[in-house]
């Protein structure tokens, strides 16, 4: 049976963050992006092109009182690609080394911020 719903938590370089329950996040696990291409007689290519694993549209919750805001900034501003997991309402977490991307986008009014996390090779199931 699939389970749908909110993520649980995420956790950024040990940091445990709880995520928006209305946060609608889209999940990459990494590996392929195939693409065909033809050929001049009829024939075709297959071309692979590696991405990174993503996951978007996720809403952390920020306290002030951790300084978390400072905290997401201070990973984004490394240059170093930093332990992360996200824990579904499946009860399934997914696992990488990752960093960071795009902005991070604070909502005072809703003590959230939009973040987009992205790494090398694949996210994994644990």
């Amino acid at each position: 049976m699939a389970v749908g719903g909110s993520i649980e938590s995420v956790s950024i370089d040990g940091r445990l963050f709880p995520v928006a329950a209305d946060a609608a996040p889209n999940r990459n696990l990494g590996g392929f992006k195939n693409e065909v291409a033809s050929n001049g007689n009829g024939t075709a290519r297959l071309l692979k092109t590696r991405v990174p694993w993503m996951i978007d549209g996720i809403a952390l919750e920020i306290d002030d009182d951790r300084s978390d805001q400072e905290f997401l900034k201070k990973i984004a501003d490394g240059n170093e690609f930093v332990d992360m997991t996200i824990t579904f309402a499946s009860g399934h977490t997914y696992q990488g080394s990752g960093q960071i991307v795009d902005d991070i986008n604070f909502d005072s009014s809703k003590a959230t911020a939009d973040v987009k996390l992205s790494g090398p090779g694949d996210a994994s199931q644990q």
